[in-house]
């Protein structure tokens, strides 16, 4: 990721007569925004699942009318398979003028195949690139060169491992082995855990999560990872990361942040340190909670369960150093933010990091600390269901991480088996859930686009992108990073609130939300891109690096941004002529890995409900937990509560035991157990009643 000063310097631009052969389809970026004003059909270019929603998007220059209809042809024969009619008509003021858009609905075509959409416009027809539809289809065309592609990126060139071997900190103090990781884009040669750290509320999560990523593939599709023939790759990938996150562990157990090359192919210049803007380094290498040390703990403990070793670390050592780590965390964490307060980001990592301590190793304290952590992202649901980022009213968006939330949850609940903290981080995954389809559907969206509240001076502001005036100074780009992200959160958290009787395991409108996203990222968008390289009809141009790195096939380029030039972020803007290219060509692991969570999430089976269709589960509005340890019987609130309230406790024969004050905007209350007899008891706070059976 470059800042705009130094990408011209950087970012090694290919020849227009270059730069056109490396597409499907050659087209100059000034020739979207003509092109692509005349009818077209904008599909996913790659495939969709079988039991999955499938939508094409058709564009038009006025309204087709009532009985529009579209076709669902053979991509080789041309052959009819279906004709359905047209969705309503949709118009987006804030992205184009004179366009109208339909949306084409196929989702019960299940027929495996190679198939387009044509749609008759003006009299003429209008055809859809070619895809596929088959059972696990994503996964099944795009999972092995994701994994190839991140292969690719490893630095293990013979000038990185020589440069890596021996590099000085910032400060010049001393030379350590850094050697290992990925390199961060295909148009650099640095390795971050994670960067922008200086603006404390932009840490994207980069290697930790791609090597937890790539464990959590392992073992969520095991089955069909074997069947591609690429379980074998997808463990040797995470235990080349967790090699590389053990040897930047230091003696001082926090991480190493930064190997930055300064954009400079002379190795001789890489440094350890930390970044701001503008290329320029500091001291603080130590990497916190949120600057990705949570998910570097993360990753470590969840691969030492495999009880594999990589080529340089054991099992062990994974697990010894996820611990050394977390216990220097739990001390030091402020000292290494910018701002000394912890934040969402150092919320949900700590509690990647303390539920995979606590699968691991069934050790008390990362249970105690995995719960603080999940009470602490349910504290930060807003009233209308977005996450708040700090201690006041700022929302919580990301171009890179917008579901991490969700994802921490949802993990946490894997071990998590006590009712009342179930209940809790429930509520919040739901509530959540039902923000993000809110605020998508709250406007003409016929793309389905995840639509985001994001800060602009200091004002909360619904948006489709985030702005560009920023706390970074500089850093915007395309967002497809948090479209896989918010995908697999709606589907994983999805199965859980909301779970169904159908393919996918969760309720048709996370499902299409999340294909939503997905397709978006493959070519289902106004300018007919499809972001994985070597997939579908037109994609971006190859970035070229030093050391042989370049884009790779199954790479995912940064994307569509808000208008170039408005620093709120409306509108809509493809790399318009005289901007900053590798804000949408350039590829970067984390998209990559993102769709590679999607797609297995996608792929997993659900599963089994029972009955006719399943329902959600009904979320108390309080829950309780007898703590032995200190004698109390708690009870916690889902939500503050409104008002201040009377708490009456009474017996199975209406008997009052205790009675108590709850203040407003408390979230939990208790009680000394010793007044209290084994039995059936009810509580009631204000209008919650709450059944409790204490043995």
């Amino acid at each position: 990721m470059k800042s705009p000063e130094i990408q011209k310097a950087s970012f090694m631009r290919i020849p227009d007569s270059l730069r056109s052969m490396s597409f499907g389809i050659a087209f100059s970026a000034a020739a979207f925004t003509i092109l692509q004003a005349a009818p077209a059909v904008y599909v996913n270019q790659v495939a969709y699942d079988a039991g999955g929603p499938k939508v094409a998007v058709v564009q038009a220059d006025a309204e087709l009318g009532a009985t529009a209809t579209f076709t669902l042809i053979d991509a080789a024969s041309s052959a009819v398979q279906a004709t359905q009619p047209l969705g309503k008509a949709y118009t987006i003021p804030d992205w184009f003028s004179g366009r109208t858009f339909y949306r084409a609905d196929f989702s019960s075509f299940k027929k495996a195949g190679s198939y387009k959409v044509a749609v008759t416009i003006n009299g003429a027809l209008t055809i859809s690139p070619a895809f596929r539809i088959d059972e696990q289809a994503m996964a099944k065309e795009v999972l092995p060169s994701i994994v190839r592609y991140i292969r690719g990126q490893r630095a293990d060139r013979p000038e990185e491992l020589a440069a890596d071997a021996s590099i000085l900190l910032n400060d010049g103090s001393k030379r350590v082995d850094v050697r290992g990781g990925w390199d961060d884009d295909a148009g650099n040669n640095s390795k971050y855990m994670s960067h922008l750290n200086y603006a404390n509320f932009f840490s994207p999560q980069q290697i930790p999560m791609h090597a937890w990523e790539l464990a959590d593939v392992y073992e969520r599709i095991p089955a069909l990872d074997s069947a591609l023939g690429m379980a074998d790759s997808i463990q040797a990938e995470a235990l080349w990361g967790a090699d590389y996150l053990t040897r930047v562990l230091t003696s001082g157990d926090y991480f190493y942040m930064v190997v930055f090359d300064y954009l400079n192919s002379d190795v001789s210049k890489r440094r350890v340190g930390g970044l701001l803007a503008n290329s320029v380094t500091d001291n603080k290498w130590q990497c916190s909670f949120r600057a990705a040390g949570g998910m570097a703990i993360a990753a470590l403990a969840r691969i030492s369960r495999w009880n594999k070793n990589g080529a340089s670390y054991t099992s062990k050592n994974y697990l010894d150093g996820a611990k050394r780590a977390f216990a220097h965390l739990l001390v030091n964490n402020k000292n290494y933010l910018y701002d000394g307060k912890e934040n969402i980001m150092d919320d949900y990592c700590a509690l990647m990091a303390a539920t995979e301590l606590w699968i691991a190793t069934d050790d008390v304290l990362y249970q105690t600390e995995a719960r603080k952590r999940a009470q602490n992202l349910a504290n930060r649901v807003s009233s209308a269901g977005y996450f708040i980022a700090d201690d006041g009213t700022r929302p919580f968006w990301s171009a890179c991480d917008a579901g991490l939330p969700i994802w921490a949850l949802v993990r946490y609940l894997d071990k998590e088996k006590d009712g009342a903290s179930r209940t809790i981080a429930l509520t919040a995954i739901r509530k959540n859930l039902d923000w993000q389809l809110s605020i998508t559907n709250k406007v003409q969206n016929p793309f389905g686009y995840a639509r985001q509240a994001i800060s602009y001076k200091g004002a909360m502001k619904e948006s489709f992108f985030v702005p560009h005036d920023n706390e970074t100074g500089w850093w915007w780009q395309g967002e497809n990073a948090r479209l896989g992200s918010l995908a697999t959160a709606a589907i994983l958290g999805g199965r859980l609130v909301y779970p169904a009787d159908n393919a996918w395991g969760l309720k048709d409108s996370l499902a299409e939300y999340a294909v939503n996203q997905v397709s978006w990222v493959l070519g289902q968008n106004p300018y007919a891109i499809c972001f994985m390289y070597g997939f579908g009809k037109t994609y971006p141009p190859i970035t070229k690096s030093y050391f042989g790195h370049q884009s790779g096939k199954g790479g995912i380029s940064n994307g569509i941004t808000g208008k170039v030039g408005a620093p709120d972020g409306v509108g809509i803007d493809y790399y318009p002529p005289g901007s900053d290219d590798w804000r949408f060509t350039e590829q970067w692991i984390p998209h990559a890995v993102r769709m590679l969570a999607a797609t297995a999430a996608m792929a997993q089976a659900p599963a089994k409900t029972t009955g006719i269709r399943a329902r959600a589960p009904e979320l108390p509005e309080a829950a309780y937990a007898v703590n032995r340890r200190n004698g109390t019987l708690e009870i916690r609130f889902v939500n503050p509560l409104a008002a201040h309230a009377k708490a009456v406790l009474a017996d199975m024969n209406g008997k009052s035991v205790g009675a108590w004050d709850v203040r407003q905007g408390d979230r939990s209350t208790s009680i000394p157990l010793p007044s209290l007899e084994e039995g059936i008891y009810f509580l009631r706070v204000g209008a919650i009643s709450l059944k409790l059976e204490l043995p």
